[in-house]
């Protein structure tokens, strides 16, 4: 909060805010460099044609128009700070300022005869990259429809003294579809471009939030350890004391039952004390290390349930050397924990009766399968499940309505497959053959994850 406080802009006196503090995404600096780059092009070509290739050009028209840009840069720059940030609204109207300014100079020289028409994809592409889309697809129906007008209607492309250059319709026409081609593919492609990237973003950063906090709850392990050990000391004393004071009080004193309470609750709590130490955080050496079968019977557990049963199995592979065949232990990782315990869920959800857990090691690696016995993954989705925002929970219908909270926001597995790849494991995904039906992900890791092979 006192950084946003800090950072925020202070208003000039008479000045309108533009900012939207939700939406906005186009910083004010971006479209003025961008529109003084037009403001240079478009005057080094003016300049050329008129004085380097001699021909005839309405060139204080032309200035003019250009002079607009030049100002309006001028009055934002000096107008508002540089760091500004313009709201939805307001950097859709000066991108649309742009179109219309391009089109005014394209009208004065040659309209779709002009070969600098192409030009008119750069505003609507700025906006497929920032703006929503809706805002997009209006700025380019208003630039295809400058370029439509501009067919019909314009001044002479500038040309050679004495000669009026007047293109054939139909290539007018060929270069206007071209145009509308062009501006449909390009904005669309850096939409979709920069809409894959925010979502990736987004998906990485949850990532992070989970695993952050699995690492918290991790920590919790080493501070229950902690206060275990140092209160380990005078609970034992308490007990001490109070069998003492115990035996040197009569069996009909009123203080016997609350000397008698206060050892059971000693007793209590010393108790709860040593099942925290049975799980012994990060400063335990022995914690750090676990067998395979414990981290999954660990990742399996709050799924636990009478409705589906989930079979936990880890022994060395069939074949392989008798070095691999004692315990495999390796490196505890909350990640990893989270990682197969996510896809466990999953499967105990699609499952309709068992989940199959097994763990395979060898001179090779660590595979670790995780099967169950229902539909199995859709074909439509099968290459793209492991993306940000790619559900396989199927949309339910609830009288007519849709249900948001079956269908999932698609995070789920990706955090998990992240997770795991974090770890240098590699997920591949696959159905059940053979004429049984369900869902089959396999983890597999290299031999060094292996800590005592």
């Amino acid at each position: 909060m006192i950084v946003n406080l800090l950072d925020r802009p202070k208003k000039r006196k008479n000045q309108r805010v533009l900012a939207d503090p939700v939406n906005n995404r186009l910083r004010l600096q971006t479209i003025i460099r961008l529109r003084w780059i037009a403001v240079l092009g478009q005057f080094a070509a003016l300049s050329f044609v008129a004085f380097g290739l001699g021909f005839y050009v309405p060139i204080g028209a032309c200035l003019t128009v250009i002079a607009l840009s030049a100002w309006l840069n001028v009055f934002l720059a000096v107008w508002y700070p540089t760091r500004h940030r313009l709201s939805i609204r307001y950097a859709t109207a000066l991108l649309a300022y742009d179109i219309l300014q391009l089109a005014a100079l394209l009208f004065l020289t040659g309209g779709m005869d002009n070969p600098f028409t192409m030009l008119m994809v750069a505003p609507v592409t700025v906006s497929a990259a920032t703006l929503p889309l809706r805002n997009t697809i209006a700025l380019g129906i208003m630039a295809l429809l400058s370029a439509a007008f501009l067919v019909v209607a314009h001044e002479p492309l500038p040309w050679y003294p004495g000669i009026e250059l007047e293109l054939p319709l139909i290539y007018k026409l060929g270069s206007f579809a071209a145009l509308c081609v062009s501006t449909t593919f390009i904005a669309f492609y850096a939409w979709r471009l920069t809409k894959e990237g925010r979502q990736m973003s987004a998906a990485l950063t949850a990532t992070d939030i989970v695993l952050a906090r699995e690492q918290k709850l991790h920590a919790l392990d080493g501070l229950a350890a902690a206060a275990a050990h140092e209160l380990g000391t005078p609970l034992s004393t308490i007990v001490l004391v109070t069998k003492e004071l115990e035996r040197s009080f009569k069996p009909d004193d009123p203080l016997i039952e609350d000397i008698a309470l206060l050892k059971q609750q000693a007793l209590r709590c010393r108790e709860i004390l040593q099942k925290l130490t049975r799980h012994p955080g990060e400063e335990d050496p022995m914690y750090a290390r676990v067998s395979v079968r414990v981290m999954l019977e660990e990742a399996a557990e709050p799924y636990f349930s009478d409705a589906i049963a989930i079979n936990v199995q880890a022994g060395p592979a069939d074949g392989s050397k008798p070095a691999s065949h004692r315990l495999a232990e390796i490196e505890r990782r909350p990640g990893i924990i989270y990682g197969l315990g996510n896809i466990i869920e999953n499967a105990t959800e699609f499952a309709k009766s068992k989940v199959d857990v097994t763990a395979k090691w060898s001179n090779s690696g660590l595979i670790v399968t995780i099967a169950d016995d229902g539909p199995g993954f859709r074909a439509e989705i099968m290459d793209s499940i492991g993306e940000p925002y790619v559900t396989t929970r199927p949309a339910e219908m609830s009288d007519g309505l849709l249900d948001e909270d079956s269908t999932g926001l698609g995070l789920g597995f990706f955090i998990a497959k992240t997770l795991l790849e974090r770890s240098g494991a590699t997920v591949s995904l696959a159905n059940r053959s053979g004429g049984e039906t369900g869902a089959v992900v396999t983890v597999s890791w290299p031999r060094t994850f292996i800590l005592n092979q």
